[in-house]
């Protein structure tokens, strides 16, 4: 039943993308704006009491859904489902590297740019051609995990229960997990509990990662470098994802006007607009992968 249901998810998502109307997480992220103008205050209490809140909320909605999935056979598979169907998005973070990567192989920095900013928190409007290609490839190696690898991870795991936990605090780390005057203490349960949750996926992310592509160097740089990186969990995932394209990631960004010195990931050739494609046919084959495993432990257990 578990690998039916991702695999069904996943074709979903692949023959009609994200909603393009009335996504339940946007519906989720304008809730918790309004819950956060009600609550916020500059300390980590009322963070914690927001997250409590809208946890509770989140376990309430998961316990409905499961009691409904019991009702009959049709919606015993058809809600969970629609649950991982609009908790990973595949299709969406390709179509958006390949909004980024068209433009950029046809030497349309401009068009590139702006793609790239509706991607990625950076400033974009100086990148080059190379800056432009390692933020995207960047954004896919780090968004695959925390956007489709770990959702699938908790759901395996905990069912309906674990994907919508997961996915809530994911967005509100999205949401309130900046270092900014105003979150910095406001977002920081947020933030921790994402951290916490993303800990093992990540892990098993750059594993997969590293399988699928370059092992020795994929395993390398994520032992050498991945510690180093600013995320607990992105700099394993990126390096050994680098490293696994023969890349290199990283380096100086610009974030909100300030530059942002951040140490190298991967190994190998200076990343070009053509790596885009690579990385994503890298996030296909471990997702590939990640289908047998769980095909063959369903049919174990």
């Amino acid at each position: 039943m578990m690998i039916f249901t991702i695999v069904m998810a996943i074709a979903v998502d692949y023959l009609l993308g994200e909603p393009k109307r009335f996504h339940p997480l946007v519906v989720f992220g304008a809730l918790a704006d309004r819950l956060e103008k009600i609550l916020w205050q500059d300390n980590r209490l009322s963070g914690i009491m927001a997250l409590l809140i809208i946890l509770t909320a989140t376990v309430v909605l998961a316990f409905i859904l499961s009691t409904m999935a019991a009702a009959n056979a049709i919606m015993a598979w058809l809600i969970p489902v629609l649950v991982v169907y609009i908790t990973i998005a595949p299709r969406s973070l390709t179509e958006h590297a390949m909004a980024v990567s068209a433009p950029l192989c046809a030497a349309d920095i401009e068009q590139a740019r702006y793609t790239l900013s509706m991607m990625v928190s950076r400033d974009t409007d100086e990148l080059d051609e190379r800056a432009i290609a390692s933020a995207t490839c960047e954004s896919v190696l780090e968004n695959g995990s925390d956007g489709i690898f770990a959702a699938i991870f908790w759901f395996c795991l905990f069912g309906l229960y674990g994907v919508l936990i997961y996915r809530v605090v994911n967005t509100l780390d999205a949401m309130w997990g900046y270092k900014n005057k105003r979150y910095r203490y406001f977002g920081w349960a947020a933030a921790k509990l994402d951290d916490g949750l993303n800990y093992l996926p990540a892990r098993l992310v750059a594993l997969s990662y590293s399988l699928v592509g370059n092992f020795s160097q994929g395993i390398q740089c994520w032992f050498e470098q991945g510690r180093y990186w600013k995320s607990p969990n992105a700099g394993p995932v990126m390096a050994a994802g680098a490293g696994s394209l023969n890349i290199i990631l990283g380096g100086e960004a610009v974030y909100g006007g300030q530059l942002q010195s951040r140490p190298a990931l991967g190994c190998g050739n200076t990343v070009e607009a053509e790596d885009i494609a690579k990385a994503l046919d890298l996030l296909k084959r471990s997702l590939i992968l990640w289908v047998l495993v769980i095909a063959i432990l369903d049919w174990i257990f």
